[in-house]
């Protein structure tokens, strides 16, 4: 049973951890213009990506400190 929790563990780790990536890519390309919302501003835009990049730092933070 040790080896199932153990692989569950790791399997939820590698999807919380592709989550952060992935939130990480989209703000950072949403503040490099890179990424776009056809119908909103590019300022409201860039101010999207920092709120995405800021509040995954946040999480991390939060999960680490969770996990402590």
């Amino acid at each position: 049973m040790a080896k199932g929790n153990a692989i569950g563990k790791l399997i939820n780790f590698v999807a919380w951890l592709t989550g952060v990536l992935v939130s990480l890519a989209v703000g950072f390309g949403m503040i490099d213009k890179v990424l776009t919302v056809q119908w909103i501003l590019p300022s409201i835009t860039v101010l999207a990506g920092w709120i995405v990049v800021v509040l995954t730092i946040v999480g991390v933070i939060l999960a680490i400190a969770n996990r402590a």
